[in-house]
């Protein structure tokens, strides 16, 4: 009886030996270590082998070299070009003043909440022909819905796709990664999966959503589909990066998420990126560092920009009073890793001398020293958060108007479009005919969490305005304005 267990048994074995996986992984042994099963013996069977291996030994200085060259070009990240972008113009039907919002606002709030965005509203920085959805055109009489936010989010996003692909002539199916940044909307499916639908990409596809992670995700998505093109070959990533005001705004009285209310505003960019070797001779800009910092470990960082409910379930984003002092310690932060990489020798050598006196020679009362980063970068690209964000990062880096001209202008004509604001500006630039061959710019988002976020940027071509259609083209001669502190209201 147990003989015939042991024979079953090995029948079994033998059977489950010869099953249709192990052959298979047989197989992939096979055809992936053939070259070494056919050389190495084919080596054997030469002859003389000590004829064959003295002469190849006298010549092992060139064989190192070839060997550690290849590491060398093999470890190193690949470039990553930016092909071309494109943001979104909403409709003239879209366009709404500040005066009309107020209205809106008077109809659908307390005298003391009105009043209180009216003081918002005068000192925003906006001009009266920013875009708001039609949603927030109804109210009161017509409540958000999340249809209507979809629906709002498919207008913007697949506009600005659409002015992508004309301007690249690339085709929709060549597109290997799909990247949607998004802060406060999150369907299912997502809005990346909206994208592949639309467009009808392929099935591997790689596609990936981030939101809640505020006017900074737009630099992140820049990181991500980086990172994720140093491991594929040839191919193009596609970031959008937008927000949904509706789904955004607040409806209740707590001052600190009534602000949101009258900053965010409608607006979209789509970026394309490539690996390819052949894209560095049509491409716009080469990505040159990407750097990332987060201060969600400190308490007063992770809440300075918060969602939650108020007392009536309301659900609205507050902005603590820190968020000003949390914003300058994040950049100081960011620039500090970022110098080292980007400003020129001197520089460093003088930031090194203030880091000694102040830290080995205790000299407390010695001036800080600011990097001239103006040495490092020809554009400054400042996420156009708001007014006294803009004002206190001049301060900080000591820039000139000049440099601060496409944040404020972006500012005052679109608003604060949240992680796609950075590409109005750059869009600000080229319309204005200031992009040169071999310029440097730098980007700069903030966001909830609390993040900075830098990237930059190395112009492949001087832009010519001429052969540019962006949002600014139409109306670039009418800027720059100056923007009054405040700009009074009726109501």
């Amino acid at each position: 009886m147990a003989m015939e267990q042991n024979i079953a048994s090995a029948q079994q074995s033998q059977s489950t030996f010869f099953s249709f996986k192990n052959i298979k992984l047989g197989f992939h042994f096979l055809i992936s270590y053939a070259p070494y099963l056919i050389i190495i013996p084919a080596l054997l069977t030469l002859g003389d082998l000590k004829n064959r291996i003295i002469p190849m030994l006298k010549s092992w200085p060139i064989i190192v070299i070839v060997f550690l060259a290849t590491l060398y070009f093999r470890g190193r990240p690949g470039n990553v070009y930016l092909v071309d972008f494109a943001c979104y113009k909403p409709d003239r039907a879209d366009m709404m003043s500040k005066q009309e919002l107020l209205n809106i606002m008077s109809s659908t709030f307390d005298n003391e909440a009105v009043h209180f965005q009216k003081k918002v509203l005068e000192r925003s920085g906006y001009s009266d022909k920013t875009y708001l959805p039609g949603s927030i055109r109804m109210l009161p009489a017509k409540l958000l819905t999340f249809d209507e936010s979809r629906m709002g989010l498919e207008k913007v996003m697949f506009g600005a796709i659409d002015d992508l692909l004309v301007k690249t002539k690339v085709k929709a199916c060549e597109i290997g990664i799909v990247i949607v940044n998004i802060g406060l909307y999150n369907p299912t499916p997502s809005l990346s999966a909206m994208i592949v639908n639309h467009y009808k990409l392929g099935v591997d596809v790689l596609t990936y959503n981030i939101s809640g992670m505020g006017c900074s995700a737009g630099l992140i998505s820049i990181d991500l589909a980086n990172r994720l093109l140093q491991t594929q070959v040839s191919t193009y990533a596609l970031v959008v990066s937008t927000e949904s005001n509706d789904s955004g705004y607040y409806l209740g009285k707590d001052r600190s998420k009534l602000v949101s209310n009258c900053l965010f505003r409608m607006g979209a960019a789509a970026i394309l990126l490539s690996n390819h070797f052949s894209d560095s001779n049509c491409s716009k800009y080469k990505l040159m560092h990407v750097v990332r910092t987060h201060k969600g470990a400190d308490d007063k960082a992770f809440k300075s920009i918060y969602q939650e409910q108020d007392e009536d379930g309301n659900i609205g984003i507050s902005l603590s009073k820190d968020l000003m002092v949390v914003a300058g310690e994040t950049l100081k932060s960011n620039i500090t890793t970022l110098g080292p990489l980007v400003l020129p020798v001197s520089e460093q050598i003088l930031y090194f001398a203030y880091i000694i006196a102040r830290k080995i020679f205790k000299m407390k009362n010695i001036k800080p020293y600011i990097p001239d980063f103006k040495l490092a970068f020809d554009h400054f690209f400042i996420h156009a958060g708001g007014r006294a964000v803009l004002d206190e990062i001049k301060t900080n880096l000591e820039l000139t108007e000049w440099h601060m001209e496409p944040s404020r202008m972006t500012l005052y004509r679109f608003g604060n479009t949240s992680s796609s604001s950075v590409w109005y500006e750059l869009a600000y630039s080229e319309a204005k005919g200031r992009i040169k061959k071999g310029d440097r710019a730098w980007q700069i988002g903030f966001g909830s969490g609390f993040k900075c976020n830098s990237v930059v940027w190395h112009a492949l071509k001087t832009i010519n305005p001429a052969m540019e259609k962006n949002p600014w083209t139409d109306e670039i001669q009418d800027f720059p304005v100056t923007v009054p502190e405040i700009m009074p209201l009726s109501v």
